[in-house]
């Protein structure tokens, strides 16, 4: 086990090289000048002389070469520069903002989790029955109804019975019960989809498992039928089903984008509308690449699971 740790784990590496390289030079290509776009925003006139100035104070006119050499050596210290338009380390800027995304991503997986498991199973051991198309019409739906959409549903059904939270945030280690009440409603937006996409997975996955030759056998040895759902069955079917889990929580921490401007939530989403609107070169690249890097230790956390679910993957590595 700790070996097939230690090689995914060596994987990660050249994915993340990979990915700081691309987006670097994606980001070069990009139309639009920063400084320029910086010192006129509140209406005023500057010379090229001002621009010339302000773009060597911030390094914009060292050659590329030299740009990416001093971001590449930055990124194993965590230095992944500074904000050019707050002039703020960029590492400061996504750190007081990835909180309340990743707050956000946790409630919703854990709200999906508790729904979708009951419903995954239960829609494909009463297949074809009342109750399978009902869970079936209530999964579709989640799917098809857009999570900002649901939110401001949300909050004109909270409205009508009463008064929406505070706004802006509270930390959860300050008062708990206020961050409950402001963080519930943008879960539910986002974990309606959540809880269907896995609920449509797991009950595919659980019908799959149960037409194989195993479940027969185990049928015919004469076990109880729990017996045959839960040891036979569930482990099996959960190897895909714990890979759209991984997959739709990574997602969050970096599409949440709208829904975070629905609710007035000061995530890593909104900061990755400010960095593209300002043309924040280094502020974007840094909230791609922790993006990015989520992705990677999601997907070895989802390998992990796989091999401690199914022990012939990490002897086949």
């Amino acid at each position: 086990m700790l070996k097939y740790a230690f090689n995914r784990i060596l994987l990660m590496i050249p994915t993340l090289i990979a990915v700081a390289i691309i987006v670097f030079l994606v980001l070069r290509v990009v139309p639009g000048d920063i400084v320029e776009l910086k010192l006129t925003a509140e209406g005023g006139e500057v010379s090229m002389e001002q621009i010339e100035a302000e773009k060597k104070r911030l390094g914009l006119n060292d050659p590329l070469h030299i740009q990416f050499y001093n971001y590449m050596i930055g990124i194993p210290q965590g230095d992944l520069g500074i904000s050019l338009w707050t002039e703020k380390p960029v590492a400061e800027e996504i750190g007081s903002r990835i909180g309340l995304s990743f707050q956000l991503a946790i409630f919703s997986t854990i709200l999906a989790v508790l729904l979708a498991f009951p419903l995954g199973t239960l829609s494909a051991l009463f297949r074809g029955t009342f109750l399978d198309y009902v869970i079936r019409i209530i999964t579709i739906g989640g799917i098809a109804v857009p999570a900002f959409w649901l939110g401001m549903l949300l909050i004109m059904l909270v409205l009508s019975f009463g008064k929406l939270p505070p706004l802006g945030t509270v930390s959860f280690f300050v008062d708990p019960l206020t961050n409950f009440n402001q963080m519930i409603w943008p879960a539910i937006s986002v974990g309606y989809r959540y809880t269907s996409v896995v609920a449509r997975m797991l009950r595919s996955s659980i019908l799959e498992v149960l037409s194989e030759d195993y479940i027969r056998t185990a049928r015919a040895k004469g076990l109880y039928e729990r017996v045959v759902i839960v040891k036979h069955g569930m482990r099996n079917a959960l190897l895909p089903t714990v890979t759209v889990i991984g997959l739709e929580f990574a997602f969050l921490l970096g599409g949440l984008v709208v829904t975070e401007s629905v609710f007035n939530l000061n995530g890593i989403g909104k900061l990755f509308i400010d960095s593209v609107i300002r043309n924040d070169l280094n502020l974007l690249q840094g909230l791609v690449l922790t993006v990015a890097t989520a992705f990677v230790l999601v997907n070895l956390i989802v390998d992990l699971c796989y091999a401690a679910l199914d022990p012939r993957i990490r002897y086949q590595s």
